[in-house]
């Protein structure tokens, strides 16, 4: 798979992500891995909020939501047709 990586916060609503980084660091970054945020999973980008934070995505069939300054420190490779 040749796609690019992009934050987790530039996904369209609808998307799907396979997490390919996650640059994260201390306490947070240990809560994230185990709530399945670990690379080679897929996330589903669900929805927004109004003012566009936080954003929910769906991961391990859990629905999470991050803000944009811990989302854009987690990369994916859009899965199929899906991205930006």
């Amino acid at each position: 798979m040749a796609g690019a990586a992009i934050p987790l916060s530039e996904a369209s609503n609808g998307s799907t992500l396979r997490i390919s980084g996650i640059e994260v660091q201390g306490v947070l970054r240990r809560r994230l891995l185990d709530l399945g945020f670990v690379v080679g999973n897929a996330v589903e980008v669900l929805r927004r909020s109004p003012l566009g934070d936080p954003i929910a995505f769906r991961v391990s069939n859990t629905t999470i939501a991050l803000r944009r300054e811990e989302s854009s420190l987690i990369y994916g490779e859009p899965v199929g047709g899906d991205g930006i």
